[in-house]
């Protein structure tokens, strides 16, 4: 089962996809008890055109995780940080798949960064790593889009992650897959720039939950970035990009100049 969020009959619904046959409306947000309505979105709903898929996610905060990947940190000439080095990016940055990536006036460089998503299921404050994986509802794919020049500029980095569209995630939600090795690819164009695995993740998934929570309170929906692998690098008007990651599927995405 994976879940998504779509735009159907003029209204945002979640919906629960099984691998076969029609999608069942939710009550709510699954990580927040949402239950099957009984209402039903035809299995060719999204390739006819009648619903549209979204975002998958609507979280109180996004938190990301800088230099995750020792090779990433290499290429950026920044050092290994020695617990995970936390940012913020908006919900207002998150883009929906098949969505585009606006480049902003403000920056002369702006960079992909494909990303292991992770979509927290449980409430919780201060959750020890041995616990932490109780809290994580499932999966999903995002890119971490980066206005590398402003965040050389700026002692802080919520201007060059925060601008709007910077986020995309998606296309759904994957409950019970395990990433603990997990290829991630990033594509532009159709050409490979990114290929990496979650296995090289300086700090797991457990250790970034909780570390996290020992901060914040993490809410249902809220969504935890885990960094990305080395060979990030330039986006251009017309730019085509694909993420994916092993057992979530593709998040696809392009870029333009503002309108």
């Amino acid at each position: 089962m994976r879940y998504g969020r779509v735009l159907w009959r003029g209204k945002l619904w979640h919906v629960a996809f099984p691998a076969h046959g029609s999608g069942q409306i939710l009550s709510g947000p699954p990580w927040s008890g949402g239950t099957p309505s009984g209402a039903e979105l035809a299995a060719d709903a999204l390739l006819s055109g009648e619903a549209q898929l979204c975002c998958p996610v609507e979280p109180t905060k996004i938190i990301g995780i800088g230099r995750n990947y020792k090779k990433h940190a290499e290429e950026l000439g920044g050092v290994v940080p020695a617990e995970p080095l936390m940012f913020f990016k908006p919900p207002s940055s998150l883009l929906d798949p098949g969505g585009r990536v606006v480049l902003p006036p403000e920056s002369a460089r702006v960079d992909y960064e494909g990303e292991l998503a992770v979509i927290i299921g449980q409430r919780v404050r201060r959750v020890p790593r041995s616990d932490a994986l109780g809290a994580v509802f499932g999966y999903s794919i995002a890119c971490d889009v980066t206005a590398r020049d402003l965040q050389k500029k700026d002692d802080q980095w919520a201007r060059a992650k925060g601008f709007d569209t910077f986020c995309p995630v998606g296309p759904y939600v994957v409950p019970l897959v395990d990433t603990r090795s997990a290829g991630i690819t990033l594509r532009v164009n159709g050409k490979l720039r990114q290929d990496g695995n979650t296995r090289d993740m300086i700090f797991d998934v457990a250790t970034l939950v909780a570390h996290a929570s020992n901060s914040m309170t993490l809410e249902p929906g809220d969504v935890l970035l885990t960094g990305t692998p080395e060979g990030v690098g330039p986006l251009v008007h017309g730019d085509a990009v694909s993420v994916r990651i092993d057992g979530l599927g593709e998040l696809a995405f392009d870029v333009t100049l503002p309108v």
